[in-house]
């Protein structure tokens, strides 16, 4: 399974004028949300924006080069599901490098570890190349940005 076998068009999103501003943290939390619950009756935007909240709590989940994966558990969910926000101009995540966050992928799912850990790792994979950061934070919208995930991914990203 690939990342964008738990990703659709309509939860990927670029944070600017077409699709709406994100400034901050808890932004970038509230829009990641609100597309993890797209066409999920069974879970609320509020429930999800609550579960990656509380993981935040624990520790920031900005990995760095200006990436964070955001995740966390919602046992109701039959599959992980993923949303992608990107913000251009960068925000204030307390990544680990204290650097600027632009890439956000985030992962919710049932508590089936493996399955959750090999999620991660593979969000992890796909991100880790400068070169393809750089060319998915120039995409105008969220479908262009979703063609340019399946495409990497497809390669084995």
């Amino acid at each position: 399974m690939g990342v964008v076998d738990i990703l659709t068009a309509e939860r990927v999103s670029v944070a600017g004028v077409a699709e709406g501003e994100v400034r901050s943290k808890i932004e970038a939390l509230s829009r990641l949300g609100a597309l993890l619950a797209r066409n999920h009756a069974e879970v609320s935007a509020a429930e999800i924006e609550g579960v990656l909240f509380e993981r935040e709590r624990l520790q920031s989940t900005g990995v760095g080069g200006g990436v964070a994966i955001p995740h966390g558990v919602v046992d109701r969910l039959e599959a992980q599901l993923g949303a992608v926000l990107l913000c251009p101009r960068g925000i204030d995540f307390d990544a680990i490098d204290q650097e600027p966050v632009t890439i956000l992928f985030a992962v919710i799912g049932p508590k089936k570890t493996g399955e959750h850990l090999k999620t991660l790792a593979r969000v992890s994979r796909l991100l880790r190349l400068e070169d393809f950061r750089a060319r998915l934070l120039a995409q105008p919208g969220g479908a262009s940005a979703f063609e340019l995930l399946h495409a990497e991914d497809s390669r084995g990203g």
